[in-house]
């Protein structure tokens, strides 16, 4: 190609638009900030009926008041402890009973606080695995009778290649990240059957406001970029766009499947 000598400007990127998720009902977990933010804001723009859990409260609802003075697909906030299972059951009671049905699930809350193997009691294991793993199962169980009931379901669960890699630093969190991929291959043939289908994300390092508030060093940000194949970070919003596909009708034929999203860590 000839050269002009002139300088010319990288083209926009344009995204998929998924008319199946319009006025889908989309129920999200930890969605008040981070990669569950991107998550509603982006099934929000796609017309759907977004519903999220969170115990961040202020933010919950600064984000529903962002999303609605700017569009007409306003998100609903619910506040809830996932730790709590009694709590969890009501609330999504109440939001079935509010929606009618929960046609998409994504099961994203967690936590990746760092700990030590010496530092990790009983009391420690069981609280880690309460906020990052049992709820994912207490909440698919909660949904599937309005899954069935309509005749499809997309339940996508975040893990993380944390034990992929394998990380250090925070063994429980890695165990439970783990299991998410095992939990998402049999539920997959447990619901197939009523055409739900389960898969599953796993991010890399991805630019979040928490991870750079608390974990991404200049050193750590460098090692990052030494491992990956792109050689830029990963932004929450291209993880939740992987989730816009996996929700919608053009993936209905993909269930138990594991995705990495890591800019080519692994």
């Amino acid at each position: 190609m000839k050269d002009d000598g002139q300088v010319h400007a990288e083209k926009p990127a344009q995204f998929g638009s998924y008319p199946s998720l319009r006025d889908r009902v989309v129920v999200v977990t930890g969605g008040a900030s981070g990669i569950g933010e991107k998550l509603v804001e982006e099934f929000a723009k796609q017309g759907a009926r977004v519903a999220f859990l969170d115990i961040q409260n202020e933010a919950g609802l600064h984000l529903v008041n962002r999303i609605g003075a700017k569009s007409e697909a306003e998100p609903y906030f619910a506040s809830c402890d996932l730790t709590d299972l009694d709590a969890v059951r009501n609330c999504m009671q109440n939001l079935i009973g509010k929606f009618g049905t929960v046609d998409v699930l994504v099961n994203n809350a967690g936590n990746d606080t760092r700990h030590s193997v010496a530092d990790v009691t009983p009391e420690y294991w069981d609280r880690a695995m309460a906020v990052n793993l049992r709820h994912q199962f207490f909440i698919t169980q909660a949904v599937i009778p309005a899954m069935q009931k309509g005749g499809r379901g997309s339940i996508i669960n975040l893990s993380s290649i944390s034990w992929m890699i394998p990380s250090t630093g925070l063994p429980v969190y890695v165990t439970a990240k783990a299991a998410i991929v095992g939990l998402t291959r049999t539920l997959a043939h447990e619901l197939g059957p009523d055409n739900i289908r389960v898969n599953c994300i796993l991010p890399g390092a991805i630019l979040t406001e928490r991870q750079k508030q608390l974990w991404f060093t200049e050193a750590y940000v460098s090692e990052i970029l030494s491992r990956q194949a792109l050689k830029r970070m990963i932004l929450p919003e291209e993880v939740a766009r992987l989730a816009l596909f996996l929700a919608a009708d053009d993936s209905s034929a993909i269930t138990s499947q594991s995705y990495v999203i890591d800019g080519g860590w692994v």
